[in-house]
């Protein structure tokens, strides 16, 4: 009988696995209108809505 290790357990299964595979991390910049500066929004979405989030304004 092998050791399995703590950090290779899934809590979740594949659902949860095949679930967070449709997840993208999104960034978007915009420059600040006082400093010029730029600042950046990260947010995790489905991709299918990702045309959604960087159409915001």
């Amino acid at each position: 009988m092998g050791k399995i290790s703590k950090n290779a357990r899934v809590s979740g299964g594949k659902r949860v696995q095949q679930e967070s595979r449709n997840m993208v991390k999104v960034i978007k910049a915009f420059k600040s209108s006082k400093s010029g500066a730029y600042s950046f929004k990260e947010k995790i979405v489905h991709k299918d809505e990702v045309k959604d989030f960087l159409s915001d304004k």
